[in-house]
């Protein structure tokens, strides 16, 4: 497989008709060798439009929507992120090139294991893996200019807003099948959470999140 060709090839006919049109996010994507980031058995699927499934259920995002997500938390060279679901580190990395630091979660230590691994191959020095199952507790409030949940939520639970700093975004994939959106949520300096849905799109449900109790006659 010509990579670079392959890369080429997704962010031109993939990414860029998502709406994807920040130029530092196309050339992270451009730069970021996305096969270094897959199961062995997907490695022809690196530069495909499709998720790729990864251990436990998860799975590691279609290209559009991962670089989607990290378009639409636009971030600044300062910015601290938190990511929730750290899945194949492809999104850590893609987030890690264009902010200053990521401590990303991830609930399943193999995964996290083989993330950590991945990121070492891309050369991605500034992101911390931490294994945490659900919401993180034990985080100080406002600390954070950004955050990204990387699978879909019912609703976004607030202890994760309160971990926005003032000007802090929060990006979720929000709601039921099959409609779901994904949604900014910022903090204004003054403390209000205002959201704001930028596109509709169907992922599989974040790990150890509450769903919402199904109607029943």
């Amino acid at each position: 497989m010509n990579t670079e060709l392959a890369r080429f090839n997704m962010v031109e006919q993939q990414i860029r008709p998502w709406n994807v049109l920040d130029h530092a996010v196309l050339e992270q994507l451009s730069f970021l060798d996305r096969s270094l980031f897959m199961p062995h058995a997907f490695e022809e699927l690196a530069y495909s439009d499709t998720e790729i499934p990864l251990l436990h259920g998860e799975t590691m995002l279609a290209p559009r929507v991962a670089a989607r997500l990290a378009q639409d938390l636009l971030l600044k060279p300062t910015d601290r992120v938190l990511e929730i679901g750290t899945g194949s580190g492809y999104l850590t990395a893609l987030l890690a090139s264009l902010s200053a630091t990521v401590l990303s979660l991830e609930c399943h230590a193999d995964l996290l294991a083989q993330a950590h691994t991945h990121l070492q191959q891309a050369g991605i020095a500034n992101a911390q893996l931490r294994q945490s199952s659900g919401l993180p507790i034990d985080l100080p409030q406002a600390s954070f200019d950004a955050i990204v949940l990387t699978g879909s939520v019912a609703q976004v639970p607030t202890e994760l807003l309160d971990l926005l700093k003032p000007g802090g975004r929060l990006m979720a994939v929000v709601g039921e099948e099959p409609i779901m959106q994904a949604t900014r949520f910022t903090r204004a300096s003054h403390g209000d959470v205002h959201s704001q849905v930028v596109w509709d799109v169907v992922l599989p449900r974040l790990h150890g999140f509450a769903q919402t109790p199904a109607f029943q006659f």
